[in-house]
């Protein structure tokens, strides 16, 4: 019964739809006419026209140009009609080459025309509907050309239309850089003049603004010629600084804000450039105060985290504007996930440098509690924006000790990154896990017993890089004055397999990282001479790999500092005395031009020709007859290592009955 209600009315008028198939052009106009009339403000409709085939003979009409013009007018005015049905209905049309055949004719048809304008609203329709078909609107410098010269000097309507198409089409550098080429710029410019308006009306601004932003998001190029486009006698930026204020609309004035926000954050504008300090920041705080719409909230809060990310002047200067913490401590309680996602994001931008606006963010209104229900949100956003929130407050030493532990905030964490999570979230999720694992934290311990070695160490397995890194700096942070069992259970769970892997690693930070671990590791005497009895030739080829290998200095220095720690082990120093290549290498590295590797050789030498210890006779003895006395000689004589002169001058103290 359904699907004869669905069709009963086109069946009905069975005899005008034949007639869109007729050679005579007036049937054809006529069926046209009452086929428009039928489908407009009904989806029903929409809905059975489309499945009753009728879309391909509506692209045929609209494309003869030996047709009345009207009648091309018409399939075209149709088809833009139903284009503004379901999305399955616009799906549809995108199936059946919709879009393509109308650009193909934006081509060609005259810029002016009435077709020209019906092409623009029916592409614009289907644009609206995610996802927009982007491919199907090449990256054409003639096509976009003149879609640019329809922004600036066609119809309002279609001015519209092809700024809000264009802002949906740009989705990435290459379709940025050929709208700025195409004089995109200008024509946003023309379209934000006020032109003896107080402000460009909404129907023209918006799209033009949520352009620019598309055009300079992360693109220095266009932020760089944005900055120096005018119109009159106003740059961009200049409009854009005149649409923030507080007679402005709303909508208005947030899309300019951040558009400037976008144009600095791409290197255009500085931190301290008035048009930031002064138009889009105090802008952003008051469009999230209480007496805004959720929406303008939400996005003003967003948009201000991305401003002050990385700037801490700007976080500063936020954090002191309008009441901001107690605005966004309001965002939070907001019931739409967009805007506990923005607070949040706004949240860890301002805390990410300072520690006095960390102690302020922690003390507003009782936000842990918002960050770990955050945590537990069931909207895949909120969670991501609530640990990123974490993470940032995760750098103050006095909140580790104190309101993290109050609050556990390590639970919901470790939950949420043993249930599968996105990368993004793992990887922010790991960043905060190496705070929190950090030797003074209360929360060490129990995370312990949560699993967190084990989730670390098949971090260090994945393939993304950053991944790799925060799993060996969370393990790394975890061994550091660990007990012995944690450093076992360390060593046993991560494999030397895998240490040795991750020593390969073609990203030098893992490297480090991994040689920070092995030197936490093999730290107190007795770890250190426990863990070489059953780990000693792993060890030492690991350094040895390093010190023989092309590493830069730091990574180098790093391997020198485990045999130093080495060095320090009462039995494990004897593994270093009876590797005669790796002593031949430590009167190498004494000898090296790089200062930090001449300190790190010595770091190793001090503690194997110490006084007072058993054996230390004959490794002195040794040591000289390889070069090493002679080395530190030869050290206390240069010039450009007076730095180290006194830490040379104490171990060749050691070497009494030689000097």
């Amino acid at each position: 019964m359904q699907q004869l209600t669905i069709f009963m009315d086109i069946e009905s008028s069975r005899s005008y739809i034949d007639e869109l198939y007729s050679p005579n052009q007036e049937k054809i106009m006529d069926a046209l006419v009452t086929l428009k009339n039928s489908v407009i403000g009904s989806n029903r409709q929409k809905s059975s026209v489309i499945e009753q085939g009728i879309v391909p003979r509506l692209l045929q009409l609209m494309t003869d140009d030996c047709l009345d013009p009207n009648i091309r007018l018409e399939a075209t005015i149709t088809i833009g009609s139903l284009a503004k049905g379901t999305p399955e209905n616009v799906a549809s049309l995108v199936d059946q080459g919709t879009t393509i055949v109308l650009v193909e004719l934006l081509k060609i048809v005259p810029t002016g025309t009435r077709l020209a304008e019906a092409c623009l609203c029916a592409l614009r329709s289907i644009f609206q509907q995610p996802p927009a078909p982007i491919s199907a609107l090449p990256a054409d410098m003639r096509l976009l050309t003149r879609l640019t010269q329809i922004a600036r000097e066609g119809s309002p309507t279609a001015r519209a239309c092809v700024v809000r198409i264009l802002s949906i089409w740009c989705s990435g550098p290459i379709e940025q850089e050929a709208l700025c080429a195409a004089g995109a710029c200008a024509a946003v410019a023309a379209l934000l003049a006020s032109r003896g308006f107080s402000s460009p009306p909404l129907a023209r601004a918006l799209p033009a603004l949520d352009l620019l932003a598309a055009m300079c998001f992360e693109n220095a190029n266009v932020s760089q010629v944005a900055l120096n486009t005018r119109f009159g006698d106003k740059t961009i930026p200049e409009l854009l600084t005149t649409l923030v204020s507080r007679d402005k609309p709303l909508a208005i004035a947030m899309g300019a804000a951040r558009c400037l926000t976008f144009i600095h954050r791409a290197g255009a504008l500085t931190a301290d450039d008035t048009r930031v300090v002064f138009g889009a920041l105090p802008c952003l705080a008051r469009l999230c105060t209480k007496d805004m719409p959720e929406d303008i909230r939400a996005t003003a809060a967003e948009t201000l985290a991305y401003l002050a990310e990385v700037d801490t002047s700007l976080q500063r200067l936020a954090a002191i504007s309008n009441h901001l913490m107690s605005s966004l401590a309001d965002i939070v309680n907001c019931p739409s996930a967009a805007a506990k996602q923005g607070a949040f994001k706004c949240f860890a931008s301002l805390g990410a440098n300072d520690e006095d606006i960390r102690k302020r963010i922690i003390e507003t209104h009782g936000l842990m509690v918002h960050v770990v229900n955050g945590m537990n949100n069931p909207e895949p956003s909120v969670r991501l924006a609530a640990v990123r929130c974490l993470h940032s407050l995760s750098r103050s030493v006095q909140q580790l000790r104190t309101t993290f532990q109050d609050h556990s905030v390590w639970r919901p964490l470790m939950q949420l990154l043993n249930d599968s999570p996105g990368t993004e979230l793992l990887t922010v999720g790991s960043s905060t896990l190496c705070n929190l694992l950090l030797e003074f934290s209360p929360a060490k311990e129990p995370m312990l017993d949560q699993g967190a070695v084990e989730m670390l160490c098949n971090l260090t397995k994945r393939p993304e890089a950053a991944l790799r890194l925060n799993g060996i700096w969370a393990l790394m942070n975890m061994a550091f004055q660990a007990e012995q069992k944690v450093k076992q259970r360390i060593l046993c769970c991560l494999g030397t397999e895998q240490m040795f892997r991750l020593l390969g690693d073609g990203d030098t930070r893992v490297i480090m990282k991994t040689l920070g671990l092995l030197r936490n590791l093999l730290s107190t005497r007795h770890h250190i001479d426990a863990i070489m009895a059953e780990y000693s030739s792993q060890v030492m080829q690991a350094v040895i790999v390093v010190l023989e290998g092309s590493y830069p200095a730091e990574v180098k220095e790093q391997a020198l500092c485990i045999l130093g720690n080495i060095g320090d082990g009462e039995k494990a120093k004897d593994l270093i005395m009876a590797n005669e290549d790796v002593l031949r290498k430590l009167v190498d590295y004494l000898a090296h031009p790089e200062s930090k590797l001449q300190e790190a050789a010595l770091f190793v030498a001090g503690n194997l020709v110490w006084r007072g210890e058993a054996g230390a006779a004959a490794r002195q003895a040794r040591l000289a007859d390889l070069g090493v006395l002679r080395a530190l000689k030869l050290l206390r004589a240069r010039h450009d290592a007076h730095h180290l002169h006194e830490k040379v001058k104490t171990a060749l103290a050691q070497f009494n009955d030689f000097t």
